[in-house]
């Protein structure tokens, strides 16, 4: 990737405490896997940010090489990969998501 890619990649993971990269936005998102993501955070009473890989085509490609993960959405907390759909549901459903973000968000 790019060394402006990345640049813009970090820059948005580390300007908010919660950033998810997804296909559409928080208000609207244009698959079943971003609104399950969107759907958890807002069901934990989260505010996060959203970046719509599908507005950049750069983004797109270059997030899945900067996390070495294959697939969107893509959730990132104070810097950190989360990672994807299945995995939010898994940590949502055992608790531990919560704990991992209250955790993040307090240091």
């Amino acid at each position: 990737m790019d060394p402006t890619t990345r640049d813009r990649i970090e820059l948005l993971i580390n300007s908010y405490d919660i950033m998810v990269f997804m296909k559409g936005t928080k208000l609207m998102p244009q698959c079943g896997f971003s609104n399950n993501v969107v759907q958890i955070l807002n069901s934990l009473g989260l505010n996060f940010e959203t970046f719509d890989v599908l507005s950049d085509m750069d983004i797109r490609q270059g997030i899945k090489e900067y996390s070495e993960w294959p697939t969107i959405p893509q959730v990132y907390v104070k810097g950190e990969f989360i990672g994807g759909s299945d995995i939010l549901i898994e940590m949502y459903n055992s608790g531990e998501l919560r704990e991992k973000i209250e955790i993040a968000l307090a240091s």
